[in-house]
């Protein structure tokens, strides 16, 4: 297998899946910006914030923007494009597509429409999952990656996982629910009889980026003695002592 990015079988069209700065831009990688540079088009999350990572490297490919509410026309489209030969990246906001993203759906329609007609190709880096995992301690070896919590339905039920799981748990917050979230975790500890050790990672890779650790309650306190603290994006590991 050729290490060539883009064509590792043959001429046949490539969707590459990229990932891409969580947030300092010298995070992306050599192959990652080759392989956007060669792209047809390159499908973003939102067209404007992958607009200032295209221009910060003077890559003037076309984009066409690939989000969560896109349709079976603009999916068509993109399976069109494919068709005809085109090389297309896919890239997300921040991040590896896929991960807590509609990524994934992309891929599964095109391996449904086409098959091995196109290549499917990953093109790896930042992941703020990965990054917060590096940087945890011991303890994460083995986990359980849990995305975002649902706002209602079935927020109960994941954090009765979390805290009946045999493994330590991750997941992504907004800042709108970070401190809601410490909140529950405390509630349902104490209903559970047991005691959590959490780590919150906030904005990493960027200017502000900070680090939390302790019991959920501690944490709340700390974040709410600085507002510019509940600023950003979060990553919370969550285990039982």
């Amino acid at each position: 297998m050729s290490g060539s990015a883009g064509k590792i079988l043959s001429n046949m069209a490539t969707l590459s899946v990229i990932a891409t700065p969580i947030g300092n831009l010298e995070d992306l990688t050599f192959r990652a910006l080759r392989v956007l540079k060669e792209a047809s088009v390159v499908l973003c999350e939102d067209t404007r914030v992958t607009r200032r990572l295209l221009d910060h490297y003077e890559i003037k490919a076309q984009t066409i923007s690939y989000h969560q509410h896109t349709g079976e026309l603009k999916t068509a489209k993109i399976i069109a494009l494919l068709r005809e030969g085109k090389d297309l990246a896919l890239v997300t906001d921040a991040g590896t597509p896929g991960i807590s993203d509609p990524g994934a759906r992309l891929v599964s329609a095109v391996r449904a429409e086409l098959g091995g007609e196109v290549q499917v190709v990953s093109v790896p880096g930042p992941s703020a999952l990965a990054a917060a995992l590096s940087i945890a301690g011991d303890g994460f070896d083995r986990f359980l990656f849990l995305g975002f919590p649902p706002h209602k339905k079935g927020r109960m039920s994941m954090l009765k996982e979390i805290i009946t799981s045999r493994y330590p748990s991750v997941l992504y917050e907004s800042k709108h629910r970070i401190i809601r979230l410490l909140q529950e975790l405390a509630a349902a500890a104490q209903d559970a009889g047991t005691e959590l050790e959490v780590t919150v990672a906030r904005e990493l890779t960027k200017m502000h980026e900070s680090l939390y650790y302790g019991k959920p309650l501690e944490i709340i306190s700390t974040l709410q003695a600085d507002p510019g603290a509940q600023k950003g994006e979060f990553v919370v590991l969550v285990r039982r002592k």
